[in-house]
C-alpha cells in the first residue's frame, strides 16, 4: 500500500457522534450487506461515552510507554517517536540506494538514539551519511556477511532442507545487523551438548549463507486459545468457546468489515463492553504462507476507528506503514484481549515462524516484536503506533509460560480487493523526512 493522501483535518465531531454508536473497542468492523432483510442485529454500542484521541493524543499515550520502557522524558521520548516516522522515506531512499549491498535497517535506542544502515564490504568505521529530522544520526555501517537479498534466497531455497536438519522445524530470518541467516531452534535441538556454532556451521553448508543459530522459546503458537475477551467462537464438534482480538476496519471500496486472524473460529459472535453479543457472518478467510487474515461482516458501516487501550478510548486510523518500511528497532504497539495494551521493539522484519502455523511452513514476511506481552486471545489484534497501522497479531515464541517474542501480519498483505479504511490525516501532519 502507498500512504493515504493528506487533507485539511479530521471531522471529528462526525467521528465522535458515529463512534458513540459504534463498537470501537476492537476495530469492529461491518459492512452493507447487498441482500434485502438483513438479520436484526443488536446496536454495538458501548456502554458509556467513547473518548476519541487525536493522533496527537495517541502519540503522547504511546510515547509514555517508550518513556518507561528506556527510562527517559516523556518530551525525549515524544521526539524519538516522532523522528521514527519522519524518518521513513528518507530512509527508504537510502536503503534503495544501498540496494546491491544492503543487509538490513535498525534502530539504535541506546547509548544514543540513532538509525543504521548495514552493508556488506570491508569493515571499516561507521560514516555518518545524512542527519534525520530532530537531529537523529543516521550512520552506514559496514562489515555485513552477507545482503538481504541473498539471505531471503537462502530461506526461499532452502527451507525445506533447514527444517529436516533440526528435529523440529525451526524459526528463520534475516538478521538486520549481521546479515547471517538467523535460524530460531528450540532448546534442546541443537547439536551435541547446546552447540550453536556447530549447528550454524553445519547449517551454512546447507544454506550457503553464514548462520547465527538462537533458542528464543521452546513454545510457538497462534494466539488464539481460551480466554476472556470480546470476540468469540467455537469450531464445531468442538464447543469450547475460544476468544480472539479483533482488528482494524477494512474496505473492499462497497462494503466496510472487521478483520482478525484466519486461525480464529469462523462463527464468531462480538461481546460488548454490556455483554450484549452480536453474532458476525465471515466474508472470507486467508491462512497459508504468508498471510493470517479473516473478515467477518456485523451489519453496519463502521467509521475507520480501532481501540487500542481500554473499553472508552478509540483511535482514529490515519495511516499505515508497509513492511518493506519498517526497520528492526521501530517501536510498535499491540492491543490484546488478554494483555490489554502495550509497546516493544521490531526485532526481525523478514521472519518464517517456526513448525507449520501457516498451512505449512511460513514464508519469511512476518515480523517479529519483542514480548512479554502476549498471550493467547490476543490473536487479529491491531498493531500500531499512534494511529498508524502496521498489522494483526498472529502467534508466539514462549518459554515457560512467558511471551519472548510474538510476530504479526503486515497489513500490506490483507487478501485482494480489501484494504485498509483510514481517515482523513489531521491538519497539521508530522514534520516529514525531506533532506
Amino acid at each position: 500500500m502507498n500512504a493515504p493522501p493528506s487533507s485539511n483535518g479530521l471531522a471529528w465531531l462526525r467521528l465522535i457522534h458515529l463512534a458513540a454508536l459504534l463498537v470501537v473497542s476492537l476495530g469492529l468492523a461491518s459492512q452493507t450487506r447487498a441482500q434485502a432483510d438483513p438479520p436484526p442485529l443488536v446496536q454495538l454500542a458501548p456502554a458509556r461515552p467513547i473518548l476519541l484521541e487525536t493522533p496527537g493524543e495517541a502519540m503522547q499515550a504511546d510515547a509514555g510507554e517508550y518513556a518507561r520502557m528506556f527510562d527517559v522524558p516523556l518530551s525525549e521520548a515524544l521526539r524519538r517517536l516522532e523522528a521514527q516516522e519522519a524518518s521513513v522515506p528518507l530512509i527508504d531512499r537510502l536503503a534503495e540506494a544501498y540496494r546491491e549491498r544492503l543487509a538490513g535497517i535498525v534502530i539504535e535506542h541506546r547509548p544514543i538514539y540513532q538509525i543504521v544502515i548495514v552493508v556488506t564490504g570491508s569493515p571499516s568505521p561507521d560514516t555518518q551519511i545524512s542527519l534525520a529530522p530532530y537531529d537523529v544520526p543516521v550512520i552506514l555501517r559496514t562489515g555485513a556477511l552477507a545482503t538481504r537479498a541473498a539471505t531471503l534466497a537462502a530461506i526461499e531455497q532452502h527451507q525445506a532442507d533447514i527444517r529436516a536438519a533440526l528435529p523440529s522445524p525451526p524459526g528463520m530470518g534475516a538478521h538486520p545487523r549481521t546479515g547471517r541467516l538467523l535460524v530460531v531452534a528450540r532448546a534442546g535441538d541443537l547439536d551435541g551438548d547446546d552447540d550453536r556454532l556447530a549447528t550454524a556451521e553445519r547449517l551454512a553448508a546447507i544454506a550457503g549463507v553464514p548462520v547465527e543459530v538462537r533458542t528464543w522459546g521452546d513454545f510457538d503458537a497462534n494466539l488464539a486459545v481460551e480466554a476472556g475477551g470480546r470476540v468469540v467462537g467455537s469450531t464445531p464438534p468442538d464447543t469450547r468457546q475460544f476468544v480472539c482480538t479483533a482488528g482494524f476496519v477494512v474496505t473492499d471500496g462497497t462494503q466496510t468489515a472487521l478483520s482478525t486472524a484466519a486461525h480464529c473460529p469462523d462463527e464468531l459472535a462480538f461481546i460488548g463492553p454490556g455483554k450484549d453479543r452480536t453474532p458476525l457472518t465471515m466474508i472470507g478467510a486467508w491462512g497459508a504462507r504468508y498471510q493470517d487474515v479473516q473478515i467477518h461482516a456485523a451489519g453496519m458501516p463502521l467509521d475507520p476507528i480501532f481501540r487500542a487501550d481500554n473499553d472508552v478510548r478509540g483511535r482514529p486510523l490515519v495511516t499505515w506503514r508497509n513492511r518493506a518500511s519498517t526497520r528492526a528497532g521501530d517501536v510498535v504497539c499491540h492491543r490484546g484481549e488478554r494483555t490489554g495494551y502495550s509497546c516493544a521493539l521490531v526485532q526481525i522484519v523478514d521472519y518464517a515462524p517456526p513448525g507449520d502455523l501457516c498451512a505449512g511452513p511460513c514464508s519469511a514476511t512476518w515480523v517479529a516484536v519483542s514480548g512479554p506481552k502476549c498471550k493467547g486471545g490476543d490473536s487479529g489484534g491491531p498493531v500500531f503506533l499512534g494511529t498508524t497501522a502496521f498489522g494483526l497479531v498472529k502467534g508466539e515464541s514462549a518459554t515457560s509460560g512467558t511471551c519472548r517474542l510474538y510476530y504479526y501480519v503486515s497489513t500490506d498483505y490483507l487478501p485482494p480487493g480489501w484494504s485498509l479504511l483510514h481517515a482523513p490525516a489531521p491538519s497539521q501532519p508530522l514534520p516529514n523526512s525531506e533532506p
